[in-house]
């Protein structure tokens, strides 16, 4: 076993001392930030497209959400389950099993680039006449996915990198980084599809591109630590003891995001067979969706790090009081931000489509669902409060169940007996209070702060 020893001086910020909100809320800002960077990428895209292409270039890109994320949702898991072993180690200040567990992480993140982007060329061709997408879309998205995936390992290694460096306690440098890059990804935007008029392979071209610059800076960043937390490119290799901690945390979040993908991709071919108009006009809720909602995401990104570093010092009453105020906020700023959604959708939507009729889609869709963001909102803060405390399984038992099989079945069967759009749009807020139900039920009736103790688990 190895000696913990105190920590001297480290190069990262800790979340184990100070005020409970300020550290959750210091440490979760620049991860909002960075967040909405990252949506601009998607945003810059559909919005290039949509004032500057064809409607079925912009269907392609603003419906392959959950195509892409079938892809790389398994790996970003593994990476958050890296990220939380990491954040242990380091809380309790045990030197040693933090570098290992970074070189580790970084190196099963290499493996899973190249495979995803092996796996990503070959499947989603076939993915996308399985989802029924239109004839008049399907060159497009055939285009898009081509290049978006022969580049993807940019995206994944990004992902690994930033998971690692917020493990750590640094959610400012990965926030410096997609400034930068954002720049980049909206001028090249600009330049291969308004003036050199690539349509759809342009605005692929862009994100891979500028996703690889943000990889660049990270790597960068992490190479040149002075610390234990410094990543050494020489002394890369796997160990057995700690990908056996990884793969258990990681895993699950993966397994779930890659077959919740798949519920939604069958979610999407019912939204596919309503026509183009459809498409666009979700694709563009979607594109709001994932914007206005940054400020939940971010805190449920924050709170498996503060879990885990201060479960890592046996800091139990301070965890306790981080899941209390993170469920709280997030829960409380979801249902505000629902509100006032519920009212903008229309206007907001015109930002990236000024078709009447695929207006008309988005707006549906937000009528039923802005209402109930508070649900979403609990699941993915009780779901980054389990994570944190090495409870992985839970949420993906709960999400898989819900998020993937009710909301398939009830998709499937209720469709047939209402074919209206609306059916389709119920299917979300039913299927978040049926995971919300039973997460609140897992966290006030077992006791998850003492669910992982450091001193069992190191070799």
């Amino acid at each position: 076993m190895p000696i913990i020893k105190e920590r001297t001086a480290p190069q990262s910020p800790s979340l184990v001392q100070g005020s409970v909100v300020r550290c959750i809320l210091s440490f979760a800002l620049p991860m909002f930030f960075g967040q909405l960077l990252q949506q601009l990428y998607n945003l810059a895209d559909a919005w290039v497209l949509g004032n500057f292409a064809e409607n079925e270039a912009f269907a392609a890109v603003s419906s392959g959400g959950n195509l892409t994320f079938l892809i790389i949702g398994l790996f970003n898991g593994i990476a958050v389950g890296g990220g939380v072993i990491i954040s242990r180690y380091y809380g309790a200040g045990d030197e040693e099993n933090v570098s290992k567990a970074i070189h580790t992480d970084f190196l099963f993140g290499i493996a899973a680039s190249v495979l995803s982007t092996v796996v990503g060329s070959l499947l989603v061709p076939k993915l996308l006449l399985l989802t029924h997408t239109p004839a008049s879309v399907l060159p497009y998205s055939l285009t898009y996915f081509r290049i978006y995936f022969g580049g993807v390992f940019t995206v994944i290694l990004y992902n690994i990198c930033m998971a690692i460096m917020q493990s750590l306690g640094d959610s400012l440098h990965p926030l410096y980084y997609l400034m930068a890059s954002s720049v980049l990804n909206m001028a090249l935007d600009l330049l291969f599809v308004a003036v050199l008029h690539w349509g759809v392979a342009g605005a692929a071209a862009a994100t891979v591109i500028t996703q690889g610059c943000s990889f660049l800076m990270c790597l960068w960043r992490m190479c040149r630590m002075k610390d234990y937390t410094r990543l050494d490119l020489r002394k890369l290799r796997i160990y057995p003891e700690i990908l056996a901690q990884i793969l258990p945390q990681g895993l699950p979040a993966g397994v779930q995001n890659a077959v919740i993908s798949i519920g939604n991709l069958v979610v999407q071919s019912n939204i596919n067979s309503f026509g183009q108009y459809a498409m666009s006009g979700h694709g563009a809720y979607v594109k709001i969706e994932g914007l206005v909602f940054l400020p939940i995401m971010s805190m449920s990104m924050a709170l498996p790090t503060f879990i885990s570093q201060n479960l890592g010092a046996r800091q139990y009453e301070r965890a306790k009081r981080g899941a209390v105020f993170g469920i709280l906020a997030g829960v409380s700023v979801a249902e505000l931000i629902g509100v006032v959604f519920l009212f903008a959708a229309p206007p907001a939507l015109r930002f990236f489509v000024d078709v009447p009729e695929a207006i008309g889609f988005g707006a549906i869709h937000a009528r039923v669902v802005a209402p109930f963001f508070f649900l979403l909102a609990f699941t993915y803060c009780a779901a980054g409060v389990l994570r944190g405390c090495g409870k992985s399984f839970v949420p993906m038992a709960t999400m898989l169940a819900f998020w993937c099989c009710v909301r398939v079945l009830y998709v499937t069967l209720a469709t047939r007996a209402m074919p209206v759009f609306q059916t389709i749009s119920w299917a979300y807020p039913l299927t978040w209070g049926l995971s919300s139900v039973v997460l609140l039920l897992f966290l006030v009736r077992s006791d998850w702060l003492h669910a992982f103790d450091i001193g069992k688990h190191q070799p």
